[in-house]
C-alpha cells in the first residue's frame, strides 16, 4: 500500500469539513507555535493547519473545522517494520496490539470502552514505516481522548503482563492465519518482498511478521522496543474537527507535556534496491485461477520520477482505456489486470498484477504482458492519456477533503514523512507539469525490458502452469543473539518514567453536550412517479445521486440467479451513441464517476460528480441507462468473466460459511443460491434474458433518487427534468423468502481439508426490519453480547482465550425476514471450545440478561454515537436510503434516541431470552471436516456435512 500524499488526495473519498479560524490562542508554557496555513487559493484544494512543538519534542497538528460536532485524534508514531531487527519481524505490529492492554490509569480492555460509551469508534495500524493510533467521537469527549492517548504514550510499562503478551501474541497469529495463511493468494505480497529485496533490507520482511519470529520475542523485546521508539520526539499528534484551538493546546499540553523525551532518532536512509536480472518464483497456493505478479525497483516517494511512474501506471493498468484492459481483460485473455507504483518511505516498486483463467499458462501471460509493454513503448504516451489520468486525480483531491478524518491522516502521513502537513497545493503542480516525455522516460528507465521479479501463483501441484522455472530462492537473515539485561533495562525505564504532576487517574468528563446536525431534507416527487429525497451541503463543490431501480436480484426469473448483476454489467459497456471507451474518457477528463450496482431489491445508478460538471456528468449518466448497446460479444466476454469470477471469489472459507448460512436457513432459489449466480444459473443466461429483464425491471414505477451535495431542491429538478419523460412497467414484487423449517439444532460442517483455521457461525431466523420496535430493541439486546469490541462473546474468544483476531454477532432484518449471527474465525484446534463458549455465552445472556452496568454502557455508546453519523455525503445517503426503503418518518432517529435513553432493563433481557437462546440455532463449521467431525459430535448434537456447490 501506498502510505503517502497521492494515495491520500485521489483514493481518500471520505468526507469534508469547513475550516474555521479562531483568534490567536494564548500558548501554555512549553507549547511553541511552529507555522500556520490558513490561506486557501480559490479553486486549489488545500488542508488549513496550524503546526506547533510541545518542549518533549512532541509535534501538534490542529485543524479546526466546525461543520460537524466531532473530533478525530490521530498519534502517528515514526517506526514500523522496517525499524525491527532481523528475526524479530512483526513486532511493531505486535506492540500496536499491546498498546490496546491498558496502561497504569487505564484499565484491561478500558482503552476501547471508554471511546465506545463515548459514541466513537478506535482502531489501530501498522505499516513498514509508521504506526497510529486514532479515535473518532463527539467533540464534548476531546479531553478523554488525549487523557487515554497520553497514559499508554507515557505510562503503558506499568501494566504489561506476561499474561497479556502471550494472549495478544495469540492474537497475532490468529490475525496471520485469518488474513494470510488461510486466505487464498494470501502470502503473494510475502513473496514477492523477499524476492525483491535483500534479507537485510527491511522491507523484506511482511509488516504481519512470521510465526517463528513471534514466538521469539518476550515482554523484555516489548519493553525495549517501547522505550527506542515511542518517546513523544517520535510522535506526531494530529486534531481536527470541532475543537477551540486554545482550549485544545492546554489540554495537549497538560497531558503530554510531562512526558519524557525518548531516545533520539535518526532518519533512516533512502534504500531503493536495483536487481542484476529476472527473478522467477512460484507460490503453491489452495487456488483455482493463477496469478502472475510482476515488479520492478524505481525509486522513492519524493524522487522526481513518483508522479510521472504513478501516471504510467494508470495509462497502462487503471480504468477501462488502460493498455492491460484493451489488450487483456476486454479481449478474455484474463480476467483481470491492474498496476500501480507501490511506496514507502525508504523504496518504491512498480507492480504489475494479472489473474488469469482457470487452467491458464501463465508463460503466455507473462509473454502477453511483455507484448502490451512493447506496444507502449513503440507508440508512445498520449497527451490525452495524461489529461483523463490528470482530471481524475484533481477531482479526488477535491473529494479527499469531504471528511475530518481524511483530512487528519493526510495532515499526519505528511508530517511524518517529509515535514511537510499540507502537500496537496505541491503535488497537484507536479502532476500538472508532469509531460508525455516524463512518463515516456519513466518507462524505459524502470520497465521496459528491465530486470523484475515475476511470481507465480499456481494451483497446489499444477507447477507447469509457472511462467518460468522458479530461479531464486529467498534467504531469511539470521536472528541477531543478543543477551538481555534487565539490569539496564530497568535503569532506562527508571530514567524515562512520566512524573504525576496531577492526579491521572481521573477519567475527564465530556465538555458539555453535542448538537446532532442530523440533515434537514428536501422531498419532491415527478410525474411517473419517481420519489427524490436530499440534502443540501456546501462543504464541497461536489455532489452525490443514487438512482434506485426496482431491478435487483430477488426480481429475477426463477433459476435465473445472477441476472441482474450481469444486466447492471453489461449497461455500463457502452451505448448506441458512444463505446464504454468513450464513456470513460470524458467521465475521468470531468473527474466524475458512474456505476451501476445490482443488490437485493434493487439496482442503483451512482452518481458523483464536482457540481460544475454535474450536467455533462448526468448526460452521460442518462445515456448509458437509457440506450445501452447490449452486443452480444460484450454479453459473452461479461459472462466467461462472471464465470471466473465466482470461482475466484467462492474460494474463500468466509464466502463458504455465508454460502452454508443461506442454504441452512433458506429454501427458495432466490435466498439459498448466493445473488451472483452459480455456474448453472449463470451459464444457462443469454443475451435475451438480460434485454428482457432490462425491459421488464428498469421502470420509473417505484424508483427512488437520492441526491446530497452542492445545489438546492430547485437546481437539482431542473438538471433531471429529462427522468420526468422515463416509462415502463409496473414494479414487479421481490420474491418473498421461503424459510427452511429447522425443528432442531444442529452442526453444518463444510468441509476445507488442511485449513489452519474454522470458521464458525451459531445462525437462527428472526423478525423482519423494524427502525423502532422488536428488531431494533434486540439489535440494543445483544450490543453487550457481541455488538462491540468490548461484548462478552469479543472479550472471551479474543481477549481472554486468545482463540481468535475477533468474535462478533448482529440482529440484521429486511421486509420480509430476518435473521441472527454470532461469527469468529478460530485457531482450527479451538473450534469445539468455540461452539462451546459461543452457546454458553448466549445462554448466560438469554438467561440472565445484561448487568445495570451494562445498561449504563448501551446508553452512552449507542445514544452518542449519532454525533458521527451525518458527516460526509455518503453518510447522509445512507440516512435517506433507509427512510426511503422502508418508509420511514424523517425523524425516526428522535425515536430511536428516545427508546435508547428510556427502555428498561427487563424489556431488553425478555427480548434476549427469546432470541438468544442457543437451542434455537444452528450451528455452521467450515474447517478440516476429518479432523473435526469427531470433537464436534461431542456437543451431542447431530454433526451434518454440507457440500457447497459453485
Amino acid at each position: 500500500m501506498r502510505y503517502f500524499i497521492l494515495t491520500a488526495a485521489v483514493l481518500a473519498l471520505s468526507g469534508c469539513g469547513v475550516y474555521s479560524t479562531s483568534p490567536e490562542p494564548v500558548l501554555p508554557m512549553g507549547v511553541t507555535l511552529i507555522e500556520k496555513n490558513e490561506t486557501q487559493t480559490q479553486g486549489q484544494p488545500s488542508i488549513p493547519y496550524q503546526k506547533y512543538q510541545l518542549d518533549n519534542g512532541l509535534t501538534v497538528l490542529l485543524h479546526p473545522d466546525a461543520s460537524d460536532p466531532l473530533v478525530h485524534v490521530d498519534v502517528t508514531y515514526h517506526v514500523g517494520s522496517a525499524r525491527e531487527e532481523p528475526g524479530k519481524s512483526g513486532f511493531a505490529h505486535f506492540f500496536e496490539h499491546m498498546m490496546f492492554q491498558g496502561s497504569k490509569h487505564v484499565g484491561d480492555q478500558q482503552h476501547f470502552k471508554y471511546v465506545t460509551e463515548s459514541g466513537g469508534s478506535v482502531n489501530g495500524t501498522t505499516n513498514r514505516d509508521r504506526t497510529n493510533y486514532y479515535e473518532t467521537v463527539p467533540a464534548n469527549e476531546l479531553e478523554k481522548m488525549l487523557w487515554l492517548e497520553s497514559d499508554r504514550m507515557g505510562f503503558l510499562l506499568e501494566a504489561v503482563s506476561q499474561r497479556k503478551f502471550e494472549i495478544q501474541r495469540d492474537t497475532v497469529k490468529n490475525e496471520r492465519a485469518q488474513n494470510f495463511d488461510n486466505r487464498p493468494y494470501g502470502l503473494v505480497h510475502e513473496t514477492l518482498a523477499a524476492a525483491l529485496y535483500p534479507p537485510t533490507h527491511p522491507y523484506s520482511w511482511p509488516t504481519i511478521g512470521y510465526v517463528e519470529d513471534l514466538n521469539r520475542v518476550d515482554v523484555n523485546d516489548l519493553k525495549a522496543f517501547f522505550l527506542r521508539w515511542y518517546g513523544p520526539n517520535n510522535a506526531t499528534l494530529t486534531i481536527g474537527g470541532d475543537i477551540d484551538v486554545e482550549q485544545t493546546l492546554a489540554w495537549v499540553n497538560k497531558y503530554f507535556g510531562d512526558i519524557p523525551r525518548g531516545a533520539d532518532v535518526v532518519a533512516a536512509d533512502k534504500w531503493p534496491v536495483t536487481l542484476d536480472g529476472d527473478r522467477f518464483v512460484t507460490l503453491e497456493d489452495k487456488i483455482q485461477q493463477p496469478m502472475l505478479v510482476m515488479s520492478w525497483p524505481t525509486q522513492y516517494p519524493d524522487a522526481e520520477s513518483t508522479v510521472a511512474l504513478d501516471m504510467l501506471a494508470s495509462v497502462l493498468g487503471q480504468g477501462r482505456n488502460s493498455l492491460l484492459y484493451q489488450e487483456l481483460v476486454k479481449p478474455g485473455k484474463v480476467l483481470s489486470a491492474s498496476a500501480y507504483q507501490d511506496c514507502a518511505e525508504l523504496a518504491c516498486t512498480f507492480q504489475l498484477y494479472v489473474l488469469g483463467n482457470q487452467g491458464q499458462d501463465l508463460t503466455t501471460v507473462r509473454q502477453d504482458v511483455l507484448k502490451v509493454l512493447d506496444s507502449l513503448k513503440a507508440r508512445g504516451i498520449k497527451q490525452d492519456d495524461l489529461e483523463q489520468v490528470k482530471g481524475s486525480a484533481e477531482a479526488g483531491a477535491v473529494f479527499g477533503l469531504q471528511s475530518v478524518h481524511g483530512k487528519v491522516a493526510q495532515l499526519a502521513s505528511n508530517e511524518t514523512f517529509y515535514g511537510e502537513p499540507d502537500r496537496l497545493s505541491k503535488w497537484l503542480t507536479e502532476l500538472s507539469d508532469v509531460t508525455t516525455q516524463d512518463v515516456e522516460q519513466a518507462l524505459t528507465t524502470f520497465v521496459w525490458q528491465q530486470p523484475s521479479v515475476t511470481v507465480s501463483v499456481v494451483p497446489a501441484g499444477k507447477l507447469s502452469l509457472e511462467a518460468e522455472p522458479q530461479n531464486f530462492t529467498a534467504k531469511r537473515e539470521e536472528a541477531k543473539s543478543l543477551p538481555s539485561n534487565e539490569k539496564d533495562l530497568a535503569a532506562l525505564i527508571a530514567q524515562q518514567t512520566t512524573p504525576e504532576t496531577f492526579d491521572r487517574s481521573i477519567v475527564p468528563a465530556p465538555s458539555g453536550a453535542v448538537t446532532v446536525n442530523v440533515p434537514m431534507l428536501y422531498h419532491s416527487e415527478l410525474g411517473n412517479g419517481i420519489a427524490i429525497t436530499g440534502a443540501e451541503t456546501n462543504e464541497t463543490p461536489t455532489v452525490t445521486m443514487h438512482l434506485i431501480i426496482p431491478a435487483g436480484t430477488l426480481m429475477e426469473p426463477e433459476g435465473k440467479n445472477g441476472l441482474a448483476s450481469l444486466t447492471a454489467d453489461l449497461i455500463t459497456e457502452g451505448t448506441l451513441n458512444q463505446t464504454s471507451e468513450d464513456i470513460a474518457a470524458k467521465l475521468d477528463r470531468l473527474g466524475s464517476s458512474v456505476s451501476i450496482n445490482a443488490s437485493g431489491r434493487s439496482t442503483t445508478v451512482s452518481v458523483s460528480s464536482l457540481t460544475k460538471n454535474l450536467k455533462e456528468t448526468l448526460m452521460i449518466a442518462g445515456d448509458m441507462l437509457f440506450n445501452p448497446r447490449f452486443e452480444q460479444s460484450d454479453f459473452d466476454r461479461l459472462k466467461k468473466q462472471a464465470l471466473e469470477s465466482i470461482q475466484f471469489s467462492h474460494q474463500t472459507p468466509q464466502w463458504q460459511a455465508s454460502q452454508a448460512r443461506r442454504e441452512v436457513l433458506y429454501q427458495d432459489s432466490w435466498h439459498a443460491l448466493p445473488s451472483e449466480g452459480t455456474f448453472e444459473t449463470l451459464g444457462q443466461l443469454t443475451l435475451d434474458d438480460v434485454k428482457a429483464f432490462y425491459a421488464k425491471h428498469y421502470t420509473p414505477d417505484t424508483t427512488r433518487l437520492i441526491a446530497v451535495g452542492d445545489l438546492d431542491k430547485q437546481t437539482l429538478l431542473s438538471k433531471i427534468n429529462g427522468l420526468s419523460h422515463w416509462k415502463g412497467e409496473k414494479a414487479t414484487a421481490p420474491a418473498k423468502a421461503a424459510l427452511r423449517p429447522l425443528s432442531e439444532p444442529k452442526v453444518w460442517l463444510v468441509d476445507k481439508p488442511g485449513a489452519p483455521q474454522s470458521v464458525v457461525q451459531m445462525v437462527r431466523h428472526a423478525m423482519p426490519y423494524d427502525a423502532t420496535g422488536e428488531m431494533f430493541k434486540t439489535q440494543l439486546a445483544n450490543f453487550n453480547l457481541a455488538g462491540n469490541f468490548n461484548s462478552r462473546l469479543n472479550l472471551n474468544l479474543r481477549e481472554d482465550k486468545g482463540y481468535t483476531y475477533g468474535a462478533s454477532g448482529y440482529v440484521v432484518g429486511d421486509q420480509d425476514k430476518g435473521r441472527i449471527v454470532f461469527q469468529a474465525q478460530v485457531r482450527a484446534d479451538s473450534t469445539l471450545e468455540t461452539v462451546m463458549e459461543m452457546q454458553n455465552e448466549l445462554a448466560e445472556m438469554s438467561l440472565q440478561g445484561m448487568t445495570d452496568d451494562e445498561l449504563v454502557f448501551l446508553r452512552l455508546a449507542v445514544g452518542q454515537k449519532d454525533a458521527l453519523s451525518y458527516e460526509t455525503p455518503s453518510d447522509k445517503a445512507g440516512l435517506i436510503a433507509n427512510i426511503m426503503r422502508h418508509e420511514l418518518p424523517s425523524d425516526y432517529k428522535t425515536t430511536q434516541k428516545a427508546i435508547i435513553d428510556g427502555v428498561d432493563k427487563q424489556t431488553l433481557n425478555a427480548l434476549a431470552s427469546k432470541w438468544f437462546d442457543p437451542d434455537d440455532y444452528q450451528v455452521i463449521v467450515v474447517g478440516d471436516a476429518d479432523k473435526l467431525a469427531s470433537p464436534l459430535a461431542t456437543l451431542g448434537l447431530p454433526v451434518k456435512r454440507l457440500v457447497i456447490e459453485n
